[in-house]
């Protein structure tokens, strides 16, 4: 039995995005022709009207509008046990912050692991909201984005336009993904 994927299509200033969900959380948010974005088939249904999708494209708006730091959407990417800790990790780096793949590797609690933390980054389902475009080389240099080079650019250029107006955070940015079947 084919297990069902929800979706919907979501326009943004950088493409349009394609938005899953296993029907009560976000499985994954991609942009056209990223790495690794899955292709639609026979268990895919398209149900704009489904909450999760609903909220996930209302708090991405807020985001491009520069209203948004941290999302709140109930999330259930799949995973590895490693990718999965890798993205919990990212999901700590703050709105405007940048750390290096490095210092991502310690926080997901394999220090030595550098090159398979960088893996586990590209394969993140959850662009954005799992902000894999804050994660750089070791000098600051941007490398790596599935989505493209060009839109980590734009990401991080619209994070630190609206970055000196972030609030603190009211909890903790991965409890989002804290909640997701990890």
């Amino acid at each position: 039995m084919l297990n069902i994927v929800y979706f919907d299509r979501l326009p943004s200033p950088l493409g349009e995005m394609l938005l899953a969900s296993d029907g009560d959380a976000l499985s994954g948010a991609w942009f056209d022709g990223q790495r690794y974005q899955p292709q639609i088939g026979p268990a895919w249904q398209r149900q704009p009207g489904l909450a999760v999708l609903r909220r996930a494209a209302a708090e991405l708006a807020e985001y491009f509008a520069g209203e948004r730091f941290a999302f709140d959407v109930l999330l259930a990417p799949v995973g590895t046990p490693f990718q999965r800790d890798v993205w919990r990790a990212i999901a700590g780096v703050r709105y405007g912050e940048t750390i290096a793949y490095r210092e991502l590797a310690g926080r997901a609690g394999r220090p030595a692991s550098v090159r398979a933390a960088g893996a586990a980054t590209g394969r993140n389902p959850l662009s954005i909201i799992v902000p894999c475009h804050r994660i750089v080389g070791a000098d600051g240099a941007l490398t790596g984005y599935a989505g493209g080079l060009a839109r980590k650019r734009a990401l991080l250029a619209l994070e630190q336009a609206t970055g000196a107006a972030v609030p603190a955070p009211r909890s903790a940015p991965v409890a989002a993904l804290a909640r997701a079947t990890l």
